[in-house]
Order: C-alpha cells, then structure tokens, then sequence
C-alpha cells in the first residue's frame, strides 16, 4: 500500500512551516493497521498495534508492506514496514482476534464529564501541532500547558474526535489516541521541550460498531508516568462517550537534547 504523506499532518506547531515537521505518529499508526488489515484481507478486530518509529517520514509517497506472521481461525498476527527510498520509517506489529463468549470484568471507569458542560477549546496556535486543524477538541479543565497540572494528578482530559464527524471506528481511533500534544508538556514549564515518538502500543479492548460513538466522539486521559534521563513516557486511556473503555495506549517518547546553561 502506498500513501501520500502530505504536510497537512505535520507534528510541526503552527506557528511554523509545517515542512519542519514530520507526518505525526497516529497517522502512521493508522496507515500501518490499515496496510495490514487491508493488504492481508484480515476480518477480525484489531486487538494491539505496536509501532516502533525508525526515523521521520518525510512528505512524500511512503510504502506500507503488510507480512502475514500467522493467520488462524481466531487470531492473526501481522508485521508492517513502511518507509520511503534510503529511508525506513517504522515497523509494526498487529495482532486481530475474534471476540468470543467469556467472563466479563471491566475495572476500568472514566470519570467523564458531561460533554454538554465542556466548551470547544481550541489549542494556542502557537504550540499546537498542524495535524490538529483536523480534530476537534473539548478539555476537560483547560489544555494545562506550560504547567497546569500538578503531579499529583498528571493526567490531561479531553474529548476528542475527527472534524468529518464520521463514527468512530478502528482507524480513526488510532489516529486520535495520538491526537494531541504530549502530556509532558502539562507538567513542564513554557517552552515546550520538543521529543520524538520512539514506541507506541496501543490495546484494543471493545470491538467498535457504528453504534459505539455515531458522532465519533471519544474520551481521553493522557497521564505523564515518568520523565527523566532525555526520555517521556506516557499512558493513555480512551472511552466511548458512554463511559465504556475502549482501548489503551503507551508511548515513549525520546526528549530533544537540552541547552547547557551559559556561564555568568
């Protein structure tokens, strides 16, 4: 599969000539687990995608090559390598499996708050990434950047969804589980550091149906788990706007090297 990376979703702020940026990892999430799903004539939902980022693709056409690792009647697991001339980009690992009858336990719980009391909260142009033009975004307590949020409680909240308002579904679900500025930057002071997705996973936990969220909405908690030694690493969580969880994400991020302080 080849897909033309355009400079519409760079992970540039607007600020700046997108040009500087790269095509943002939860596009190329969603390429790869459509390579595989696509080009393999896989059925069964996906249950984990596990992308390692080699370098930034640049804005061109890129090749998205999808390997059947193993294909059985209710799990197939699948390799996806993608990358330009001279140039990897990322490969990936999906794992699809069928749903059947078990127990059922779902600990996990969203304190979600209405989405009637939130407002549309647009991102400071400034910081915000140009891929962000295509999402719609509604924080629960403000964007907190540059410090907002104490480490007690590290964790951004918002509800989010694609701006052609089409239902959610497995695709657009990986790309908004990477549709917002690194939750670091909530805890960092302004100036933002600037990072590079490394590893990102991502765990499906419901199959999603057109009935999940018809409006595409989905809720988010992006939690800061540790920051230090020139990386980031983070959590995410996804819920449908009933409060059902949806699926789990954790990225590590590699941390732009920082400035030597100058000598008085």
């Amino acid at each position: 599969m080849t897909a033309r990376l355009t400079s519409d979703f760079s992970n540039a702020p607007l600020a700046m000539d997108p040009d500087r940026g790269a095509p943002f990892g939860g596009l190329m999430a969603a390429l790869a687990a459509r390579a595989a799903r696509e080009g393999l004539g896989i059925l069964p939902p996906l249950q984990t995608l596990t992308v390692q980022y080699l370098a930034a693709a640049r804005f061109e056409a890129c090749v998205f090559t999808p390997t059947l690792l193993r294909g059985g009647r209710s799990v197939a697991f699948a390799r996806v390598d993608a990358g330009q001339p001279d140039r990897p980009a990322l490969s990936a690992l999906a794992t699809f499996g069928r749903t059947s009858p078990s127990p059922d336990l779902k600990p996990l719980s969203a304190p979600v708050t209405p989405f009637a009391d939130l407002d549309d909260t647009p991102v400071d142009p400034t910081l915000a990434p140009w891929f962000t033009r295509y999402i719609e975004h509604r924080f629960d307590g403000g964007p907190r950047l540059g410090g907002g949020n104490d480490l007690s409680d590290p964790t951004l909240r918002l509800w989010m969804r694609t701006t052609d308002h089409t239902p959610l579904e497995e695709l657009s679900l990986c790309f908004l589980l990477d549709g917002i500025f690194p939750s670091y930057m909530t805890v960092l002071p302004i100036p933002p550091v600037i990072s590079a997705s490394v590893d990102l996973r991502y765990d499906f936990i419901e199959p999603l149906t057109p009935e999940t969220s018809p409006e595409g909405w989905a809720v988010f908690q992006f939690t800061v788990r540790d920051v230090g030694g020139g990386w980031a690493l983070d959590d995410g969580v996804a819920f449908s706007p009933s409060g059902a969880p949806l699926a789990l994400a954790r990225q590590r991020r590699k941390l732009a090297p920082g400035r030597p302080a100058r000598e008085a």
